[in-house]
C-alpha cells in the first residue's frame, strides 16, 4: 500500500471467512514444512492473531491466504530455531519456499499426481495406523477448519470425548513418524474409504451450517481432485455425483427469512439444472460399471428425486429398492432411518414408525424429527409435539430449531 493510499475498510466477518477458507490450506502447508501438527496449528493461529492487529490499519493484503501462510511459516521456523528440539527437527525436514515442490511427488502417484498440500494431508491423516473414526475426525479438524464442537456433532459424541480422540490421534501420528505425502499408487485403494468419508462430512458440515457455505465448495473441490486422481474408482465418482446433486438443491433449502424448507415444499425451479445434469451423468456412468457402493447408491437416490417435478411424482418404490441395496452395503441405523422414511411414502406412516421405533438413535435429532412427523400423520399429536421438542433441543442450526418448534406447536 502506497503512502497516499487509504486503508481498506476492515471487516471482521471477512477475516472470519478468510480463516474458514484458508486455515486448512495454511495448516497443511505448515505441516509439510515443519512436520509437526501442533506447531503448525499454533503458528497459523498466531498468524491470524497478527492479522487482527495489522489489517485494521493496513487493510487486507492482496492475497490474505498467502500472507497468513507466510507469516505462520516464519513464526513456526523462528520457534524451531529457539528450541533445542526444534533445531534437531530443522535438520530433519526440508524447509520449502512457496514455489518449491517435493522432488519425489511425481514418483508417488505417477503422471496424474495432484500437487495439493491439503490432499496430501488428508491421506496422511487417513493412515492405517489410526482408527477410521480418528482419521475422519482429525482431517475434519485440520483440513476443514471445523471446530472440535463441529467435529463432535458430526460423530454424534460429546465435545470432551472428541477433544481427547483428536489429541490421541495427533500423538499417534507423531510417535509413528507418519510421513506427510500422497500414498503410492498401490496404497491408494485401502486408504480411500476414510478419505471419502472426510470429504462427505466436510460437505455436510457446510450444508448444516449456512454461515460456512465455503465448506460445501471445498468438499466439491476435493471430490473433483480425487476424481481426477482416481478416475477408475466408482465410489469416488459416486461421491462427486452425490455432492453435486445435493448442492443443486442447497439454494432452495432455506426460505428468505432463514427458515428451513423441506424437500416436498422446495421451489424446484430454483434447483441448479447444470449440477443435476452433471451428477446424473456420473450416476449413469456408475450404473454401467455395476460396482455399487454406498456413495453411488446415495447419488442414485438423489438422482431419482431430481427426476421428479413434484414430491408427488417421486418414484418412491424405486427409492425403497435403492435403500434396500444401500442397507445391504452400509447397514447403519441412519441408513435404516432413511429407508423407513421412504417406506412410509409407499406403505404409510404406521409401517414406517414400526421400523423407526426399532432403531437406537436417541442422540440423533433427525430420528426425533422423523418420529414426530410420523406421529403427526397418525393423529398422535401430543406424542408428536414431544418428539418435535426433542428434535428442536438437539438441532444444530437456528433454522432447524425454529422449524421443529413451529411444527411442535402446530401439533398440539
Amino acid at each position: 500500500m502506497g503512502d497516499g493510499d487509504a486503508p481498506a475498510i476492515f471487516d471482521q466477518a471477512e477475516v472470519a471467512r478468510i480463516f474458514r477458507e484458508e486455515s486448512g490450506r495454511s495448516v497443511a502447508t505448515l505441516i509439510r514444512v515443519v512436520g509437526d501438527i501442533d506447531l503448525a496449528e499454533d503458528a497459523v493461529q498466531e498468524a491470524f492473531a497478527v492479522a487482527l492487529r495489522k489489517w485494521p490499519a493496513e487493510g487486507l493484503p492482496p492475497n490474505p491466504g498467502g500472507w497468513i501462510t507466510t507469516t505462520a511459516r516464519n513464526r513456526a521456523l523462528d520457534r524451531l530455531r529457539r528450541e533445542s528440539r526444534g533445531r534437531e527437527l530443522l535438520s530433519e525436514v526440508a524447509v520449502l519456499s512457496p514455489g518449491d515442490q517435493e522432488p519425489d511427488m511425481a514418483e508417488e502417484v505417477g503422471a496424474g499426481a495432484v500437487q495439493d498440500d491439503r490432499l496430501r494431508l488428508i491421506f496422511t491423516c487417513c493412515h492405517p495406523a489410526l482408527s477410521t473414526e480418528a482419521q475422519v475426525a482429525l482431517t475434519l479438524r485440520l483440513l476443514g477448519g471445523l471446530s472440535t464442537t463441529q467435529v463432535a456433532r458430526s460423530f454424534l459424541v460429546a465435545e470432551p470425548t472428541m477433544a481427547r480422540r483428536l489429541v490421541r490421534a495427533k500423538r499417534k501420528i507423531k510417535a509413528a513418524r507418519i510421513p506427510y505425502r500422497v500414498p503410492q499408487a498401490h496404497e491408494l485403494p485401502d486408504r480411500l474409504r476414510p478419505v471419502l468419508a472426510v470429504v462427505y462430512l466436510v460437505y455436510t458440515a457446510g450444508l448444516t451450517g449456512p454461515a460456512d457455505p465455503g465448506l460445501c465448495t471445498e468438499a466439491i473441490r476435493l471430490a473433483r481432485i480425487l476424481a481426477t486422481l482416481l478416475p477408475d474408482e466408482s465410489e469416488v465418482a459416486g461421491l462427486l455425483a452425490l455432492l453435486l446433486l445435493t448442492e443443486s438443491r442447497r439454494a432452495s433449502r432455506l426460505a428468505p427469512d432463514g427458515s428451513l424448507v423441506l424437500l416436498g415444499e422446495q421451489d424446484r425451479t430454483r434447483w441448479d439444472r447444470a449440477l443435476i445434469e452433471e451428477g446424473q451423468a456420473i450416476v449413469r456412468w456408475c450404473l454401467r460399471r455395476n460396482q455399487p457402493g454406498r456413495y453411488q447408491l446415495q447419488a442414485a437416490i438423489n438422482a431419482v428425486h431430481a427426476d421428479a417435478g413434484t414430491i408427488e411424482e417421486t418414484d418412491w418404490s424405486q427409492i425403497v429398492a435403492l435403500y434396500d441395496q444401500l442397507l445391504a452395503v452400509a447397514p447403519t441405523p441412519v441408513v435404516a432411518l432413511n429407508r423407513a422414511i421412504a417406506i412410509g411414502e409407499v406403505q404409510g406412516p404406521a409401517a414406517a414408525l414400526a421400523l423407526v421405533d426399532e432403531l437406537e438413535l436417541d442422540n440423533y435429532h433427525p430420528f426425533h424429527a422423523t418420529r414426530a412427523d410420523l406421529l403427526r400423520r397418525l393423529g398422535r399429536h401430543n406424542e408428536a409435539a414431544t418428539a418435535y421438542q426433542r428434535a428442536a433441543a438437539m438441532a444444530p442450526t437456528d433454522a432447524e430449531r425454529d422449524f421443529f418448534r413451529r411444527d411442535g406447536r402446530a401439533s398440539r
